[in-house]
């Protein structure tokens, strides 16, 4: 999520004037609780978390001090989830810096030491020298092999996803290599410079319809007319696919069958062995002279023909690091800090782009140095790699006995997709089938290692970067509920948990973060989110960082504070309010909290819900409701009745009221200023400095007295937490 590209129109969130919003009320208005049937059951002591991602080291070595995180905690997270990017950036893990490499000269197959003595740290990650991926829905840094106009380069399959791995037959997990034009261009001919292995059956095959890649159902793969290889035999192969040139833009090779014959490294490995290799491809036209006329760009930058792939050989050399600004914090820093609060965090491995014995030595390492595990979480954002189901379910069974031959009682899940708000979709295989975790789930089935997934991880980033606009937040409640209802529908047991791991409002940040907008938001999504049914939820980022550029060149940040170039917090934002908020006001920090149903019939006469309603019967016995006035205009009040085997309850004696709004907090926007400092997933940019909140807190605190006739005000743009006894009502 974190290093996609931003588009335009930066989100316009200003609110009204105090005073000219204490003047304008709506009618009363009546939220109702269902207090009939819980829909959820929550301790937020293990269900309401925050991640920890890769950051600035500088970062690191401020924000895992006792004083900083003791304001971190403050905003009332409690376990943490470590968040594993290199699968993002397409990059092995070193998350031990110590280690062995599977050949002599420091190159092969690493493996982290469980017996190394030093601290860690920091933890990096190591480009693919075999990559096929020019860019991807994470990595925008680094290029493929495929086009990078060196023979000496190539891209290798993985392979973990051959038949000597898997079990299964290769057929059964075809790679692919895809490769963009630009634009529909004419072409007729496609010239292969084999590496070895190389494959023996293949088709080349052209897309009808829009990007493959984004739109896998919105077009159709369809075999050139003289596409189909039977009988390859690697080396450097021009191929004639039509008589007459064709206008593509998309151009598949599927690849079935290995020659199994050994690379550059030799046999000594048989994963050197398997899968298939391609050093450089070409395509463009045949003349009537016979000669070939290419129109691929071969250079080694973002610049060239760009190409993505199956898999890549997670085969690296120690001269591959790649990042000398950012890392993943190491694991002793990690639980030494103090930031899992004692309580088992959930740990990563990296999967996609690593080998099963790496993940294997890093659970062996926390274990023996005391380190509490809560659940591994299986790689991550394997949607955004765009690996095909079935492909992720044979690396996910491998790494999943791995890890259970150290410890059988881990708890693993995945596969933490990006934040999306419809279907992950796959390209249909063999019976149509186009839903990525339904056919996950069936790979696991017909496995049967459905006991490997002891629960499903997902994001949630749910706007569009810098397209949306106040009215947004309408849309929040029907956004998450609807895409937990997905999973569901595509076949998730019902005993197997939701976690959902990272989560924000957009995958670029802006000023709509730190305004009052956000915390809006934050409170509607996480309401909506337990009132759906999920089990665990983890905010995203827990950690201060400093400004990085956000839509339209404001200033932005996934945190919760500002901080000055020292990372020393400055000011609360309005998402740590928020949070509060949820964790400390609506809910009882620890101890378990029954979620029930309630609505407000408050709207805007064109359907949209003004004001959301929460409700919990909380672990001290008292009963709160959170209500979120989305109307930036007008202030709201309402009755709260709840229903309750027949009867019709209200709160009764004091009630204690908790209000954020504008006369708590005000962002007030940046002057555009800027310094040297990179921001977060920009290499070269420059971070914006200016704005601040004024006032900027604290969440206001009162007691009121209930009873059958009360009426609760709402004030515009606000949350509010209510918080008491219940009795009858007259």
């Amino acid at each position: 999520m974190r290093f996609r590209s931003m588009l335009s129109s930066l989100l316009p969130l200003v609110l009204l004037p105090s005073a000219l919003l204490a003047a304008q009320t709506a009618a009363v208005g009546t939220v109702r609780i269902d207090a009939n049937h819980a829909v959820n059951h929550i301790n937020p002591h293990t269900a309401l978390g925050a991640g920890v991602d890769r950051i600035p080291i500088e970062a690191i070595d401020h924000d895992f001090t006792p004083e900083i995180l003791k304001q971190v905690f403050a905003a009332g997270w409690q376990p943490v989830t470590y968040r594993q990017n290199t699968d993002l950036a397409i990059e092995a893990w070193h998350w031990n810096p110590v280690g062995t490499w599977s050949e002599p000269g420091d190159k092969g197959y690493f493996t982290g030491s469980t017996t190394s003595t030093g601290f860690i740290r920091y933890s990096y990650g190591y480009a693919l020298p075999h990559r096929g991926v020019t860019r991807n829905d994470g990595s925008v840094t680094n290029f493929s092999r495929l086009t990078d106009g060196d023979l000496n380069t190539y891209w290798k399959s993985n392979p973990y996803l051959t038949s000597r791995f898997t079990g299964d037959s290769d057929a059964l997990h075809p790679q692919w290599i895809v490769m963009d034009l630009s634009v529909k261009t004419p072409v007729d001919s496609l010239k292969i410079a084999w590496g070895a292995p190389y494959a023996k059956k293949y088709l080349v095959q052209y897309w009808d319809g829009l990007d493959p890649m984004h739109w896998p159902t919105r077009g159709v793969w369809q075999t050139f007319p003289q596409g189909v290889i039977q009988d390859g035999a690697g080396g450097t192969v021009t191929l004639r696919l039509s008589q007459m040139p064709m206008p593509v833009q998309w151009v598949r090779i599927w690849m079935t069958e290995s020659s199994n014959t050994c690379d550059d490294q030799g046999p000594s490995d048989p994963r050197n062995c398997v899968g298939y290799a391609i050093r450089e491809l070409s395509m463009g036209s045949t003349s009537k002279d016979g000669a070939f006329h290419d129109i691929v760009r071969h250079t080694p930058d973002q610049e060239q023909t760009a190409t993505y792939s199956s898999s890549i050989d997670p085969w690296h050399t120690a001269e591959s690091k790649v990042n000398k600004y950012e890392a993943q914090v190491g694991f002793d820093l990690f639980y030494k800090s103090g930031v899992t609060q004692g309580i088992p965090p959930i740990i990563p491995i990296a999967m996609v782009y690593d080998t099963p014995d790496n993940a294997a030595a890093e659970v062996r390492y926390l274990e023996e140095h005391k380190y509490p595990i809560g659940a591994i979480e299986m790689g991550e954002e394997s949607d955004g790699q765009f690996i095909r189901p079935e492909d992720y379910g044979a690396l996910y069974i491998q790494f999943a006995r791995a890890l259970h031959k150290v410890d059988p009682n881990l708890k693993l899940g995945g596969p933490s997709f990006e934040g999306v708000n419809e279907d992950v979709e796959s390209w249909p295989d063999a019976d149509g089938q186009t839903s990525w975790l339904r056919r996950f789930l069936e790979y696991l089935r017909a496995h049967n290692a459905m006991n490997e997934l002891s629960f499903f991880s997902f994001e949630h980033y749910p706007l569009d970067p810098c397209r949306f606009n106040w009215g947004s937040l309408y849309e929040e409640p029907q956004l998450i509920t609807h895409i937990v209802q997905v999973w569901r529908d595509d076949g998730l047991p019902p005993n197997v948990p939701l976690y959902l791991t990272e989560s924000n409002l957009s995958s670029a940040t802006s000023e709509s973060y730190m305004d009052m907008f956000g915390g809006l938001w934050l409170a509607d999504y996480i309401g909506s989110y337990l009132t759906a049914g999920g089990n665990e939820v983890y905010f995203f980022h827990y950690l201060p960082l400093r400004m990085e550029h956000g839509c339209n060149n404001s200033p932005g940040t996934f945190s919760m504070f500002t901080v000055n170039k020292d990372y020393q917090i400055e000011q609360r934002l309005s998402q740590f309010f928020a949070s509060q908020m949820i964790t400390r006001q609506w809910l009882q920090h620890e101890g378990e909290n029954a979620i029930y149903p309630a609505a407000a019939d408050i709207d805007d006469g064109a359907g949209h819900k003004l004001v959301m309603a929460y409700a919990a019967d909380r672990a001290d016995g008292q009963w709160s409701v959170m209500l979120v006035n989305q109307d930036q205009h007008l202030k709201h009040s309402v009755k709260v009745v709840v229903d309750r085997n027949g009867k019709q309850m209200t709160f009764s004696g004091p009630v204690h009221e908790a209000v954020f709004g504008s006369e708590q907090y005000h962002w007030h926007p940046a002057s555009g200023e800027t310094n040297a400092h990179p921001p977060i997933g920009a290499v070269g940019a420059t971070a914006i400095e200016g704005g601040e909140a004024d006032p900027d807190g604290p969440i206001a605190e009162h007691e009121i007295t209930g009873g059958s006739g009360a009426e609760y005000e709402i004030p515009a743009a606000s949350i509010v937490v209510l918080r008491g006894k219940l009795g009858v009502g007259n």
